[in-house]
């Protein structure tokens, strides 16, 4: 029989430097819903249309946005290196780094935690919280 608490059950610390890291690198997809995609564009002060255009693209049947070539987010401003969306990030972003992929294994999590230097850091966040955040979207 499996033990059915997790490896993170004392909790996890984490407080996000804005560093940048996490929206930057490989390939990836940030899932977007119509309802960040109009709260985003109203944020930035586009409209529906451009946002569509210029910051997301269809990847599977569904929206996710857009990278540049180098790998970052078309909302990471590249001098800072900071969030240009930060108060309407999507969910996937408000997350991190509490993904079910990132908390499967102790290994996973320093993997993660290798690109983060917000990880193993600052206030620690109870087993709740980590769960729900966990439970908002399957990344």
């Amino acid at each position: 029989m499996t033990d059915p608490t997790p490896w993170y059950h004392e909790g996890l610390r984490f407080n996000c430097t804005q560093c940048g890291n996490c929206c930057t690198g490989g390939p990836g997809v940030v899932w977007v819903t119509e309802e960040e995609i109009k709260a985003i564009a109203e944020f930035r002060g586009l409209s529906l249309g451009e946002m569509r255009i210029n910051h997301t693209r269809l990847v599977a049947g569904r929206v996710s946005l857009r990278e540049f070539a180098n790998g970052d987010c078309t909302f990471l401003d590249g001098r800072t290196r900071r969030c240009t969306i930060y108060p309407v990030r999507p969910v996937q972003c408000r997350t991190w780094p509490f993904w079910n992929s990132n908390l499967e294994t102790p290994t996973t999590w320093q993997r993660a935690r290798a690109i983060c230097p917000g990880m193993d850091q600052g206030d620690l966040v109870q087993l709740e919280v980590i769960q729900q955040q966990a439970a908002i979207i399957d990344i």
